[in-house]
């Protein structure tokens, strides 16, 4: 079947790690059901694969992806939830099982022609969302979610700042944020991108480490290092960071320890969501009308060019791939 695949590491050039093309079906558990994939999107934590983060040589070749919609065996369209519990795990949130996996990590990821999932990790598309909607929603979009709804304890009317315009968790919040009545600010160094995110619904956009003209009660947190102290000096006394990420790496000049107790500040880290989570948020977009930003879409034989957009960094919104 035709995939998207990683065969090697390579932390400098992780394209050159990258194949696409035909693959023999991985191995997957007894019990697991298979989806005929219609579309999914990439996500830096694919590219992070392709660089050997979390991705050890004796797990090659990986079949990458952690987003997309496919067709159920009782010809269902689903939204595939791809955080995978480990076996015998019975808390009701997979997100804090510590052995818990995305698909891509241990088991083949989504993009290929067939994937194969638990039957419980099948969610059944609204009839609202279209398939390239529903497509980029297992996981930047479930991230921002989870950050705002369930991790940032704001209320309709409170003020979030969210660190960079363009990449696919910041683009979600916003869009998220700004359909449930809150009040989102947005920093970037991309004028275009600034512009853009105004169009999704930001309130105001900020020159990264601009100084705001009031304190948050929220920061959505994915950049690390390059914006931690910005994050903290924006936040009021009580306030939250909701930490999801660090692209520009996890040690920052400046901890902020002092201001941080001192003012009693909130450091809630966050990771995905849960089954539940994605059953409302899909309600959410239909009932607010909410239409995911979209990048580009490509066939899966071209899944190549996508993935170069996105280490170049030329992206706004989800990149999507589709299988039909």
């Amino acid at each position: 079947m035709l995939a998207a695949y990683a065969v090697a590491a390579d932390a400098e050039n992780p394209l050159n790690a990258l194949e696409v093309g035909e693959i023999d079906p991985p191995s997957t558990p007894d019990g697991w059901v298979p989806v005929r994939m219609k579309a999914g999107s990439i996500n830096h934590h694919d590219v992070f694969s392709l660089k050997g983060v979390g991705l050890p040589a004796d797990r090659l070749p990986m079949i990458l992806g952690c987003d997309g919609v496919g067709i159920a065996p009782d010809g269902t369209e689903c939204v595939l939830h791809t955080v995978i519990a480990s076996p015998g795990f019975t808390g009701d949130d997979e997100t804090l099982d510590p052995k818990r996996s995305l698909l891509s990590e241990i088991y083949p990821g989504t993009l290929a022609e067939v994937v194969h999932v638990p039957q419980e990790n099948l969610i059944p598309k609204p009839a609202g969302l279209t398939t390239t909607h529903a497509a980029v929603l297992s996981t930047s979009w479930l991230t921002a979610y989870r950050m705002l709804f369930t991790n940032a304890r704001v209320s309709k009317g409170d003020t979030v700042l969210v660190q960079g315009a363009g990449g696919g968790v910041a683009t979600a919040a916003v869009q998220l944020g700004s359909a449930a009545g809150l009040k989102m600010w947005v920093t970037s160094r991309d004028e275009a991108k600034a512009r853009r995110a105004l169009e999704l619904g930001a309130d105001q956009v900020f020159a990264s480490g601009e100084r705001l003209p009031g304190r948050v009660d929220a920061v959505i947190e994915t950049v690390g290092a390059a914006t931690w102290s910005h994050s903290i000096k924006s936040l009021r006394p009580g306030g939250t960071v909701v930490i999801a990420g660090a692209t520009s790496g996890d040690a920052p000049d400046k901890a902020e320890l002092t201001r941080i107790f001192f003012l009693q500040m909130r450091i809630q880290g966050s990771t995905m969501g849960t089954r539940q989570e994605l059953k409302e948020m899909l309600d959410f977009l239909v009932e607010h009308n909410v239409e995911p930003a979209i990048d580009s879409v490509r066939p899966l034989a071209e899944a190549k060019d996508a993935f170069a957009k996105m280490i170049d960094g030329d992206v706004f919104g989800k990149l999507v791939v589709t299988m039909d």
